[in-house]
């Protein structure tokens, strides 16, 4: 851990110079108390830097919650090993049954028919009468928002079968709130820039406009992204439960979900820190109080870890969210071949395809660098790697 200037402390012992100018304008924002905490993850971000955790005092940032609201991972530890799981048959036939239950993709939804299903009714219920409470309907943004629970999406979102260091099976997926909570994100993130117009507040980057507290706007954001949030969690839940019977029927037997973990790391929430209650934004960082559990994936042909946190004061509390990207999309793609995923995914089921070469593992930061440097900050339980992979295009 390094300090950078007045309000930052840094774990990330690789910082593009972008990201940390990036990060020292929104440590400059007169609200932010007490300072500033980058992850080992850290990289450049819309606004506020991805890999960040921002506390704010009486005002809220929505781009440093970020567009995807609540996403997150889930795992489950089943009874299996994973010999038992590769002598059962031909993984592609356990790939392709997930790909099936599950909509993958951006525009990937289930059917009308799905959501009447007993256990996503009862989720979408719960769902309408929180947003009933929260005080919107969340069909003013988009009528499909039901369909979306359940459902993947794209980019780095992934569901996995993996294994620990004792060959101990665990289901593990990521994804967040989809469509709607996107679109949540980008409404709120325009009412708080005409704020800043309103006002005539000039800003260093028109993404770091702000909302505050106790004005309509701000409660109309909280309230809502706190549904975002639940639904995340709900969406989350619903594919593992799909998840877990797809893997079921492969095995003949139903999973034991013998330990389950459910976390964000895009998200806001009150907490007390340094003897004040601070609005504390994780954007790709997780909460790590001392003995909560986590999850840290690496990318698709990687690592990823089961931790608890260890309660680092200066860090707010938090850890890395996972690899963060060496190189956008655009420059994966012209660096690295169909070829090149081939081999990095070698031993790993996975659908063969060059949609998948901006996911490649070299696009994306050495995962086991971002663990040295989060050792003061999360204690790793078990390490976990691939045995199948499923993602959206």
């Amino acid at each position: 851990m390094q300090r950078l200037g007045e309000k930052i402390f840094n774990w990330a012992s690789i910082l593009e110079e972008k990201t940390r100018e990036q990060a020292v304008r929104a440590s400059q924002m007169p609200f932010i108390f007490p300072h500033l905490a980058l992850m080992p993850d850290a990289h450049l971000g819309k606004g506020a830097t991805v890999g960040s955790v921002i506390p704010t005092d009486r005002a809220i940032i929505p781009a440093a919650v970020g567009v995807d609201i609540g996403c997150g991972m889930i795992a489950v530890r089943t009874q299996w090993s994973e010999d038992q799981i590769r002598a059962q048959g031909d993984l592609s036939v356990l790939r392709i049954a997930i790909e099936r239950e599950i909509p993958l993709s951006a525009g990937g939804y289930n059917t009308e028919a799905r959501t009447v299903e007993p256990v996503v009714a009862e989720r979408l219920t719960v769902l309408e009468t929180k947003a009933e409470k929260a005080g919107f309907d969340p069909t003013s943004y988009t009528g499909k928002w039901k369909r979306q629970l359940g459902s993947l999406g794209s980019g780095n979102h992934f569901i996995e079968v993996t294994a620990d260091e004792t060959g101990t099976v665990w289901l593990f997926l990521h994804s967040g709130s989809r469509g709607v909570g996107n679109l949540i994100a980008q409404k709120h993130i325009k009412v708080a820039r005409a704020q800043m117009e309103k006002w005539h507040i000039i800003l260093p980057d028109l993404d770091l406009a702000y909302l505050v507290q106790d004005t309509d706007e701000f409660w109309s954001y909280i309230n809502q992204m706190r549904w975002a949030q639940d639904f995340a969690l709900a969406n989350r839940e619903e594919m593992m439960h799909r998840l877990m019977l797809c893997v079921a029927d492969f095995m003949g037997e139903p999973v034991q979900d013998l330990e389950l973990i459910n976390c964000h790391h895009n998200f806001t929430q009150q907490e007390n820190h340094y003897g004040k209650n601070l609005w504390i934004s994780r954007k790709g960082a997780i909460q790590a109080d001392e003995g909560r559990p986590g999850l840290i994936p690496g990318s698709m042909g990687t690592a990823s870890y089961v931790v608890t946190g260890k309660g680092n004061k200066l860090s707010l509390n938090s850890s890395p969210h996972g690899a963060g990207r060496n190189f956008s999309r655009t420059a994966a793609r012209k660096k690295f071949s169909i070829d090149d995923l081939r081999v990095a995914m070698k031993g790993i089921e996975y659908r063969d395809t060059d949609a998948f070469i901006d996911e490649i593992p070299a696009a994306y930061k050495d995962i086991d660098q971002v663990m040295a440097d989060a050792a003061d900050l999360v204690e790793v339980q078990h390490t976990l790697h691939q045995i199948l992979n499923v993602k959206g295009d």
